[in-house]
C-alpha cells in the first residue's frame, strides 16, 4: 500500500507541475469552502481523536494541539484563502543574463516535485501543509500521529473529493492511514518516489526522521524559545510579552520556555513578572539568584536551561551581561526564536546580530514566528536549520530552481 501511495504521488506531481494558477486557486477556495460547510462533522469526528487522547492520559496542553474548533476551522480555511491571494511562485524568474558567446542563461522557479510530512497531533497541518504544497505545484503525501488519525483522514476525504469535482488528480494528497512505526521508517527510505521529507514535531519525532530517512530532510525544530530582559527593559512591556508568549498557547514550538534576566533589574522585574505568571498556574525553575528573589520559585536543574517544556513550566537564568546572556541562549536553544526587552538601541543590534536563530526580535512576543503571521499564508513548518529554508516556510520555501539556457547554435570550444 505505501509503495503504491508512493507511485501515485509521483504521477501526480508532474500533473501538478503542469497545473496553472488560475485552476489552483479555484480549487483552493474550494477547499476552503468545504472545510467551512463541514466543520461541524469535523469537529464531532475529532471528538474522537480527543476523547481517546484524554483516556490514555495526555496532557492537557497537548490535547489542546490535537483539539479542532469552528475558530480553528476557520483559521485553516482562512489560511487557503490567503494562499489564493499569494503570487504562485512557479515559473519565476530568478536571473537572466547573456554570455559573450551569446547563450542566455536563465534560472526560474520550479516544484519539488513529492513532498513528505510526517507530523504530530494537530489535525489544522494536514490542511495547511496540502495547501502550500498544492499552491507550489507540489503533490504531497502525509503521515499524520496516530492520536489525529480520525481527524486526518476526515480533512484529506473533504479535500480529495474536491479535487476530484474539479477534475484534478485527488492523488496530490494522500494520507498514510497506517500509524505504525514501522510504516513511518518504511516512508523514510522512499527517496526513489520522494523529492523531500518534513518532520513536524517533538524532538525525538526530529530525530528519528533525520537519523532513519534516506530522503533529504528539511528539519522543523523543537522550540527551546528565550526572553532576555535586559537591565533597561520597560517592565510592563516584558510582563505583558512574557506572559502571552508562555501562556497564550503553551503547546506550541514559538512559545516561550527560558527567561534570561539581567542581575540589575532581576529585584525589581522577576517578582512582578512571577506574580503574572503564577496567577496563570506557571511553574518557574530558576537558578539561587531567582530563588532567593522570589517565593515559589524552585531550583532548576542543568537540564531544565534544554527544555522544551510544551508546559506551563519555564526556566530562569540570572546573567550580568548582555554577552552572557548571548553565550547562554545560543549555548542552550534549538535556533527556533528568541527575544529581548530593552530601550537600549545598541545592545537590541548585538542580539540581533549575535544570536543565532531563525528568528530574532526586539521588545515583541516569540509567538509571532509563524507563517500566517508573516504573510506566507499557512506554513509547512519553522525551519531551524540552514539550508535549504529557515524559518518559517511558505510557498518559496517549496520550490527549487533549474536553469533554462537558450542558444542559437553555439557548440563549446
Amino acid at each position: 500500500m505505501l509503495q503504491k501511495i508512493c507511485e501515485n504521488a509521483k504521477i501526480a506531481a508532474r500533473d501538478m507541475a503542469k497545473l496553472g494558477s488560475d485552476k489552483k486557486n479555484e480549487c483552493l477556495n474550494a477547499i476552503a469552502g468545504a472545510l467551512l460547510e463541514h466543520s461541524d462533522a469535523l469537529i464531532q469526528v475529532n471528538e474522537t481523536d480527543v476523547q481517546a487522547a484524554r483516556e490514555k492520559g495526555v496532557k492537557e496542553s497537548l490535547i489542546d494541539r490535537l483539539k479542532l474548533t469552528k475558530a480553528r476551522i476557520d483559521g485553516m480555511a482562512e489560511g487557503l484563502v490567503q494562499l489564493v491571494a499569494l503570487e504562485d511562485p512557479v515559473g519565476e524568474v530568478v536571473s537572466a543574463k547573456v554570455r559573450p558567446n551569446g547563450l542566455e542563461i536563465g534560472q526560474k522557479r520550479v516544484p519539488l516535485g513529492v513532498v513528505g510530512i510526517i507530523y504530530e497531533s494537530r489535525p489544522n497541518v494536514t490542511a495547511d501543509a496540502f495547501g502550500l504544497c498544492f499552491k507550489s505545484g507540489n503533490a504531497a503525501i502525509l503521515k499524520g500521529g496516530s492520536d489525529a488519525i480520525n481527524s486526518n483522514k476526515a480533512i484529506v476525504e473533504v479535500i480529495r473529493e474536491v479535487l476530484k469535482n474539479h477534475h484534478v488528480n485527488p492523488d496530490a494528497v494522500q494520507l498514510i492511514e497506517d500509524t505504525s512505526r514501522e510504516t513511518a521508517k518504511a516512508f523514510m527510505r522512499m527517496n526513489d518516489y520522494v523529492d523531500v521529507l518534513i518532520p513536524r514535531g517533538g524532538a525525538g519525532l526530529i530525530k528519528t526522521v533525520v537519523e532513519n530517512s534516506t530522503i533529504p530532510v528539511i528539519e522543523t525544530g523543537t522550540g527551546n524559545c528565550h526572553i532576555y530582559v535586559d537591565q533597561t527593559a520597560d517592565i510592563d512591556m516584558a510582563v505583558e510579552i512574557i506572559d502571552n508568549a508562555k501562556t497564550q498557547r503553551t503547546g506550541v514550538c514559538n512559545a516561550c520556555e527560558s527567561l534570561v534576566i539581567h542581575k540589575d533589574i532581576l529585584s525589581e522585574a522577576l517578582p512582578v513578572i512571577a506574580a503574572r505568571l503564577f496567577e496563570k498556574h506557571v511553574e518557574i525553575r530558576g537558578d539561587e539568584s531567582a530563588c532567593a528573589c522570589v517565593p515559589g520559585i524552585t531550583p532548576a536543574s542543568e537540564s531544565d536551561w534544554g527544555t522544551e517544556y510544551l508546559d506551563l513550566i519555564i526556566s530562569v537564568k540570572t546573567v550580568g551581561s548582555i554577552e552572557e546572556a548571548i553565550n547562554h541562549i545560543n549555548t542552550y536553544n534549538t535556533k527556533h526564536s528568541e527575544a529581548i526587552i530593552t530601550k537600549d538601541y545598541a545592545n537590541a543590534r548585538k542580539f540581533l546580530d549575535e544570536v543565532d536563530a531563525a528568528a530574532v526580535y526586539v521588545n515583541a512576543s516569540t509567538r509571532f514566528t509563524d507563517g500566517f503571521e508573516f504573510g506566507f499564508g499557512a506554513e509547512i513548518g519553522i525551519s531551524t536549520q540552514k539550508l535549504h529554508a529557515r524559518g518559517p516556510m511558505g510557498l518559496k520555501a517549496l520550490t527549487t530552481t533549474k536553469y533554462i539556457i537558450y542558444g542559437n547554435g553555439q557548440v563549446r570550444p
